[in-house]
């Protein structure tokens, strides 16, 4: 989580948030959680300022979540629709530029493209959290920009799945723009697990009033790979993955709801903006893939994204594609910062849901990319599979592999549903899919299309795959005024599970 305040000294009132009675900190995969006595506002009367909350949750399948919580109204996040949702604006077409933790994360936090901040997966290697990574495109993320403006920033919960590592500066390492710093070393852990409190480490045990952190804070041959129907064996496994899934979202909705009340009772909730998304999707089951994430489909590249705040009126369903690297720019400008002077590939997203604040319209269509992980050696448990293959599950199916690398344009717009990928691998394939007739993605018709429409895809492909710093020049973006007329105070957080 990170919150920012103004730091202005003039009749500053303080004001604490006490969360959560029984933990010091709040959920982990929402990479953002509440240190009790850190969680201060200062508040300036001479210049008035928003609140902002971002609540980003890792991969709790929410593709699935998604689709129930819109269409079935099935969803263990009851509060979480009528408190946010409900009383602000869904995104029903909210996608991540490439479904892996650490890379999605990156983009977040810097409203760019992986090919531009180059974190390509999970691994030190792949530039996770890495020295390239801390010297680069960590000073020039989105809390660097907002600490220039004067607000205070608080972050807890997960941040980067190779943070915390002793060859990357260990627990000491505080990226720079955070005041107040409550980092998981490491990967999603809900007990046994380190945080870096602001340079130190504090270490959590297996007590569930202590310690859990979220109460505290056809195909592409990958594809080809598993057995259909699933065996049984993989079906009891997905099922209780499932079960445990849904009740961890329950502390999660609890932690909004008491988020909201906390704000309410505090008289801040008029002036808060409050952002619920998450990193990328996942699956569990679908095309007989086990659990994980980065693929190319909907279920991986989808995420919910729910925002309440100033300006944005209630109820409201909005069409238009948002991205996560769209999430950097709408901070900026939420804060009033001048989003042309900055390198981002994201666009700000504030036109769409007030439009009485900003103009604007969206982009018709956008990327995705993946840099897929593999091991130099064959899994051990599954030798007649070879090399090159990694997250190898029981009945040797495998979710990722070198060649599971892939960049593709998703086109969506008023009469358009297309998305065209190409893979970096030996058979240079290629899937089309036209999701208004094939929203599950079944059939790959890229031997049906017009040849002139392959091509037309495959440059727009290239053009955007060399994309730098562009938020403010692809089709439909438009800046608008600037935020110096906003008549809402100003304060940010952020939850980052």
């Amino acid at each position: 989580m990170l919150l920012l305040s103004n730091k202005q000294s003039h009749n500053v009132r303080q004001t604490e948030f006490h969360i959560n009675s029984r933990s010091q900190y709040f959920p982990d995969n929402l990479s953002v959680c509440w240190n009790r006595r850190a969680s201060v506002w200062s508040e300036s009367r001479l210049h008035i300022r928003p609140v902002l909350f971002l609540l980003l949750f890792p991969v709790l399948f929410l593709f699935l979540f998604l689709f129930l919580f819109l269409f079935l109204f099935q969803t263990p996040m009851k509060k979480t629709k009528a408190l946010i949702g409900d009383l602000g604006a869904t995104f029903v077409n909210s996608f991540t530029v490439t479904p892996l933790c650490c890379p999605s994360r990156s983009s977040i936090l810097t409203g760019q493209y992986p090919h531009n901040h180059e974190v390509r997966n999970n691994s030190l290697s792949g530039n996770c959290s890495s020295s390239l990574w801390q010297k680069g495109p960590e000073t020039a993320a989105f809390p660097v920009y907002l600490n220039k403006l004067k607000y205070q920033t608080f972050f807890a919960g997960k941040y980067l799945n190779q943070y915390g590592k002793k060859e990357v500066g260990d627990v000491g390492h505080v990226p720079p723009g955070w005041d107040q710093w409550h980092a998981l070393v490491g990967n999603s852990q809900y007990y046994n697990y380190s945080l870096s409190v602001n340079g130190k480490e504090e270490k959590h045990g297996d007590r569930y009033e202590d310690d859990y952190l979220t109460d505290l804070i056809d195909k592409h041959w990958l594809l080809r790979q598993p057995v259909s129907p699933m065996p049984n064996s993989s079906v009891s496994f997905l099922d209780d993955a499932y079960r445990r899934r849904w009740q961890t979202l329950l502390s999660v909705d609890d932690m909004v709801e008491a988020l909201v009340k906390k704000l309410d009772a505090i008289k801040e909730l008029n002036n808060t903006y409050v952002f619920y998304t998450s990193d990328n999707g996942y699956h569990t089951g679908q095309f007989s893939l086990p659990i994980d994430k980065r693929q190319l489909y909907e279920f991986d590249i989808r995420t919910p994204l729910l925002v309440r705040g100033p300006g944005i009126k209630a109820n409201q369903t909005l069409q238009a594609p948002v991205l996560n690297i769209d999430l950097a720019p709408t901070f900026l400008d939420i804060a009033g910062t001048n989003l042309s002077a900055l390198n981002l590939d994201g666009q700000s997203f504030l036109s769409q849901m007030a439009p009485s604040l900003r103009n604007g319209t969206a982009r018709p269509f956008f990327l995705i990319e993946y840099t897929g992980e593999g091991h130099p050696t064959p899994d051990p448990s599954c030798p007649k599979l070879g090399p090159g293959l990694s997250q190898c599950f029981p009945d040797c199916v495998c979710e990722d592999a070198f060649n599971n690398t892939y960049a593709c344009v998703r086109t969506l717009d008023a009469t358009h549903n297309l998305q065209y990928c190409e893979f970096a691998d030996s058979e240079s394939f290629v899937e089309v899919y036209d999701l208004a007739a094939d929203p599950h993605q079944l059939e790959n018709i890229v031997k049906k299309v017009d040849p002139a429409v392959l091509q037309a895809m495959n440059q727009r492909l290239i053009k955007l795959q060399s994309c730098e710093g562009e938020g403010y020049s692809t089709p439909g973006a438009v800046i608008g005024r600037r935020f110096a007329s906003f008549p809402y105070e100003l304060k940010i957080g952020f939850f980052f599970f």
